[in-house]
């Protein structure tokens, strides 16, 4: 964001996006007082319908502005003032304003919204170019470490990930124990602030299940059908199957599949959800061969995740939170690091791409659970929850494509080590690749 203001110098607006919940009002909001002298801050959900109206017309920028000065009570200054649009889908004139309020060069311009890209959203309007994007993941683990008061053991852990020396069983396991509790609390900032206010996982499942009930609602919106809610909930269960893709017409009552597409695209734009696609030909260029019709879906935050995933017990049957904390997780389990790895992946700026191929004598399918590019080479990726000294499919995949790999990776439990050809990485370094 700083970046953006140095090197924008007002010729663009930054737009920040993210799921309901992630924190992006707060964040243009503490970003606008901190680097600007004043600044307005419309929330396009909340405000008057006057203020609205000011965007039907704007051939007149100077009563535009003395007005929203008046109604808001701030006096602005050239360049060094602010006016944040928050949540401005609900708003489409005021971001197709973005155009020519960025011409007049007046002020800074920060835009924060979900669900940016849906229909009646942009319905009749022209999406403006002068648009820096930003997206905005809930807090990885790193983040989630300095909310609990912890700025130290993240760097001392990338000091021992750059020359692949281990930390030792002992070290291994306490880290392991800290990143569980990651795990069952997230990275929402209003799970992760209830955690710290009454040290209380019941009270951190109440704020999850609020916030998927959110989502709940917002997919009804976007899809009265239901569908797009029945697919958020079939998420867990569509990974426990194993199976090689996301099937939606098991998640659903069907439908046309034009709509079911675009139901997804939605979904996917809400980011609410990451989706891993189907790597046809797993090379550097994954997204000229990525297959749209085969992919995984995950949940943005895998503290939702683990609610979702036991969303019809109520939380003192919820054993996940015990098993986790106590690291007794059961193999049928293992889909919980498999979406946190996903979740770790993303924040960390990876498209994200999976690729299964068929076994030599049977039905079966060997997966290799994430591919990422580096250089010229693809570095190939297996998560396992318990038990590593077998990793099959790796094996034939690299056999496979062995003039493509470059580095390969077992993201595992156990302590960071390097055996021949495979790097073994504990789940809490997934954000140093």
């Amino acid at each position: 964001m700083l970046e953006w203001k140095r090197s924008s110098n007002g010729s663009s607006a930054l737009l920040i996006k993210g799921a309901r919940r992630v924190g992006k009002s707060t964040l243009a909001k503490h970003f606008a007082q901190n680097e600007y002298d004043s600044f307005i801050a419309i929330d396009f959900a909340r405000c008057k319908k006057e203020i609205r109206e000011m965007f039907d017309d704007i051939s007149d920028l100077d009563e535009i502005f003395m007005r929203l000065q008046l109604a808001y009570n701030v006096r602005l200054a050239n360049r060094r003032s602010a006016i944040i649009f928050d949540e401005v889908q609900k708003c489409p004139n005021a971001r197709q304003a973005i155009k020519y309020l960025v011409e007049d060069g007046r002020y800074d311009y920060i835009e924060t919204g979900s669900l940016l890209s849906i229909r009646q959203n942009v319905k009749d309007i022209l999406i403006p170019s002068e648009e820096y994007e930003l997206n905005l993941f809930p807090l990885d683990y790193e983040e989630f470490r300095w909310a609990l008061g912890d700025n130290v053991s993240i760097p001392i852990l990338r000091d021992f990930y750059q020359p692949m020396r281990p930390l030792g069983d002992d070290s291994n396991r306490s880290r392991m124990k800290d990143f569980r509790k990651y795990i069952l609390i997230g990275g929402m900032p209003q799970a992760v602030k209830a955690y710290i206010e009454t040290n209380n996982l019941s009270e951190v499942d109440k704020v999850k299940r609020s916030i998927i009930r959110l989502y709940e609602k917002d997919f009804m919106k976007i899809d009265p059908s239901g569908n797009a809610s029945k697919i958020l909930h079939a998420i867990p269960s569509e990974l426990t199957r194993k199976s090689s893709c996301f099937s939606v017409h098991a998640a659903t009552d069907g439908g046309k599949q034009t709509r079911m597409m675009e139901t997804i695209f939605d979904m996917q734009d809400s980011m609410v959800v990451n989706i891993a696609y189907h790597a046809n030909d797993p090379s550097v260029g994954m997204a000229l061969h990525r297959d749209s019709d085969r992919y995984k879906m995950f949940l943005c935050d895998t503290g939702l995740f683990v609610t979702l995933a036991f969303w019809d017990k109520k939380f003192t049957d919820n054993i996940i939170y015990e098993k986790l904390l106590s690291d007794k997780l059961s193999a049928d389990l293992g889909y919980i690091y498999e979406n946190v790895i996903a979740q770790m992946l993303k924040s960390s700026g990876h498209e994200l791409y999976y690729y299964t191929f068929p076994t030599d004598n049977s039905n079966h399918l060997y997966e290799i659970d994430f591919i990422l590019s580096e250089g010229t080479k693809i570095c190939p990726i297996e998560v396992k929850s318990s038990g590593y000294k077998t990793h099959t499919s790796l094996d034939a995949f690299c056999r496979k494509y062995s003039s493509r790999i470059g580095r390969r990776f077992l993201i595992y439990t156990k302590d960071l080590r390097k055996n021949e050809a495979i790097t073994y990485i504990p789940a809490y370094m997934t954000m140093f690749l």
